[in-house]
């Protein structure tokens, strides 16, 4: 199968700027966004002109804010939204499809915030959504893809040094939950492999 993640940052935005040629372009099997900014019928409208692909999306209670989707060409077995727990699941950030032979999650990790405000909630988030993937790894293998707002290692940054637990994504708490995700669930980085 084909997969490809996006975060597009306001899917109405993008498709004025060709989202739907490009979604067409890659001809992937499944097509995955992130921020989409807009509520589940605003992003069925804007991506109405889009044929061929079954639309299963998530978005934030908060109006233009946060959101995910899934476009697939193969009906899932089931669809699923969020991971059970109220303090996350208001922010449209996981869409999840099961497929025959795998889960598919699409993730919007929240960042930990301007001032590293929401730091705390992060190492939390981080906590909780490894618990989630956890239980579902039980009956399939996984795919996980999305926003994982973390430069996972000094390699993902021009200056890791002066912005090292200062710069929200870059912080030893945020590493160190993406490391333990990885670890805990036997999982590959297919963007290093």
């Amino acid at each position: 199968m084909k997969l490809v993640s996006w975060n597009v940052n306001g899917i109405r935005a993008s498709v004025k700027k060709g989202f739907t040629d490009v979604v067409s372009d890659f001809d992937a099997d499944v097509f995955c966004v992130q921020e989409t900014k807009a509520q589940d019928d605003q992003v069925a409208e804007a991506l109405e002109e889009l044929h061929g692909y079954e639309l299963y999306c998530n978005s934030a209670e908060r109006k233009g804010y946060s959101g995910t989707a899934i476009l697939s060409k193969e009906k899932p077995l089931s669809f699923t939204v969020d991971m059970g727990k109220k303090e996350h699941d208001a922010e449209g950030r996981i869409t999840h499809a099961e497929y025959e032979h795998f889960h598919f999650v699409n993730v919007y990790v929240p960042n930990s915030g301007s001032g590293l405000k929401r730091l705390d909630y992060r190492q939390q988030w981080d906590k909780d959504f490894t618990a989630y993937l956890k239980k579902l790894s039980e009956s399939k293998p996984l795919v996980i893809t999305g926003d994982f707002n973390v430069a996972h290692t000094e390699n993902d940054l021009a200056n890791p040094k002066s912005n090292y637990n200062k710069t929200s994504g870059f912080t030893q708490v945020e590493i160190d939950g993406l490391d333990t995700m990885i670890k805990e669930l036997d999982l590959v980085d297919s963007f290093r492999a």
